[in-house]
């Protein structure tokens, strides 16, 4: 309803740090920026080159995904990262 005016110890309420992000999940989030900005240069060049870059950037994401899940099952306890 209202404060107390008793303030929690951090014994009573911890704190959760957030898990850290596996490197190989970093690297691939890093691959997947650059891959975006060369698309985009490549289309306003009028290149169709592009579209390779697109494609490297959809793979990369979903290994940014994968390698995220995987560091954060493997943190949080046994299990599939696929399931």
């Amino acid at each position: 309803m209202g404060d107390t005016g008793r303030r929690s110890s951090p014994e009573q309420c911890p704190r959760q740090e957030p898990a850290a992000m596996p490197r190989l999940a970093l690297y691939a989030l890093a691959v997947c920026v650059l891959s975006v900005a060369a698309a985009v240069v490549s289309f306003v060049e009028g290149s169709w080159l592009g579209i390779v870059w697109v494609l490297l950037a959809g793979l990369s994401s979903n290994m940014t995904w994968y390698y995220a899940r995987r560091g954060r099952v493997r943190q949080d306890g046994p299990g599939s990262v696929t399931g």
